[in-house]
């Protein structure tokens, strides 16, 4: 039996060298439930295997292949519809359960899952979450667009004027009420309540993309493109020296023709900056329109204004009385020593609720939990404060 035990372990190691986020806990689970099986049915113990050890649905084809390969010595893994229907191996006929522990002369065919390993990914994602992003590697940035879209995005919710049917609520349901009564003789048999409704804030982008911004501004696209596709009310704008709408664009589920779409949308890229007069026709064209219910605003900018910075300071004072929380990201304030000294970022620092970083993968993740976590009314933050948060 401590040779059987030795091996249950030697075949966790195996699965969190292949990738599989297995830990100790799980695998002496697996031990145990070995007591409740039939030790030489296979199918029985590859079902026990598979509900302890695994958390994921796309690890199913990693672990089969570990399981094949480490108990059965199996070479050729066989087609996914074949594996709960695979002969049964009496494990009783070899007690010592021989380990073939991932052999290294397998020859992979074309239907093999690779099982490499991975031992140490965590280590190298956590290095990519806290590196700038104006100093990645094509190949690191191809891996950093991917973790921006796998990125959880939630907005903190509100209650709406609407009324709707609820267990406990401030409001008698007379119409209900009555209903119940005439279905029982007249009399209804128990209060029935209204309660107002709880729904999503919607959340307004809008992101800088002239010159200034260029090393930022494409992975900001794809922070708006992921937001879009995980929350229900998300407007997305960007500007430079004009206003551009780019909501319908990255409403798309295709990311490649989602993005691409938008930047032909815009014809100002990489150009000048006109934060004020942009700003100013957002408030005019789009403002009524998308800054209903307690809008969440997001502004992503380095705050260099070409344009008249009077305008500026106007335009954010209008949007800050219109919006419900108006929260800026800069990506210079994940900077040691930064100080928001240009004219346009002190003309706007007045009327920011928020000054936040986005500079690297962990400011966005920390900006994600920021907004699931907004106050239920608004409370300004200490620009002092502001500027160091979250950092």
């Amino acid at each position: 039996m401590p040779l059987f035990l030795d091996s249950v372990l030697l075949f966790g190691r195996a699965l969190r060298q292949a990738g599989l986020e297995t830990s100790l806990e799980q695998t002496l689970s697996f031990a145990r439930a070995l007591d409740l099986v039939e030790v030489g049915d296979r199918e029985q113990v590859f079902y026990a295997a598979r509900s302890f050890l695994v958390c994921r649905r796309e690890d199913l084809p990693v672990f089969e292949s570990v399981f094949n390969r480490f108990w059965l010595g199996i070479e050729d893994k066989p087609t996914a519809q074949q594996l709960p229907l695979a002969p049964r191996h009496d494990l009783r006929k070899d007690r010592k359960l021989s380990v073939t522990y991932l052999s290294a002369r397998a020859a992979a065919s074309d239907t093999e899952v690779q099982v490499a390993d991975r031992h140490g990914t965590y280590s190298a994602e956590e290095i990519l979450r806290r590196r700038d992003f104006s100093r990645l590697t094509p190949e690191e940035l191809d891996e950093v667009q991917r973790l921006i879209r796998d990125t959880t995005w939630q907005v903190s919710r509100r209650r709406t004027r609407r009324l709707i049917p609820a267990r406990r609520g401030a409001h008698v349901h007379l119409r209900r009420m009555l209903r119940d009564a005439a279905k029982f003789g007249g009399i209804p048999p128990g209060l029935r309540f209204r309660d107002r409704k709880i729904k999503q804030r919607p959340l307004v982008l809008l992101a800088d993309i002239s010159g200034s911004m260029e090393k930022y501004s494409r992975l900001v696209l794809q922070f708006f493109f992921s937001a879009a596709q995980k929350l229900d009310e998300v407007e997305s704008f960007v500007f430079g020296t004009r206003l551009t709408r780019v909501t319908a664009q990255l409403r798309q589920r295709n990311v490649d023709r989602a993005l691409e779409d938008a930047a032909n949308e815009i014809v100002d890229w990489s150009g000048g900056t006109r934060i004020g007069e942009s700003l100013a026709l957002f408030n005019r064209q789009w403002g009524r329109r998308v800054l209903r219910r307690g809008a969440v605003v997001v502004i992503v900018s380095d705050g260099w204004e070409r344009g008249d910075v009077s305008v500026l300071e106007r335009e954010m004072r209008s949007l800050y009385h219109r919006c419900y929380r108006l929260i800026w990201l800069n990506p210079y304030v994940g900077q040691k020593g930064y100080e928001p000294r240009v004219a346009g970022m002190a003309a706007a620092l007045g009327y920011i609720d928020d000054f936040l970083p986005i500079h690297n993968l962990r400011s966005l993740r920390s900006l994600s939990r920021h907004l699931g976590e907004l106050p239920s009314r608004r409370t300004r933050l200490p620009v002092s404060r502001a500027a160091t948060n979250l950092l």
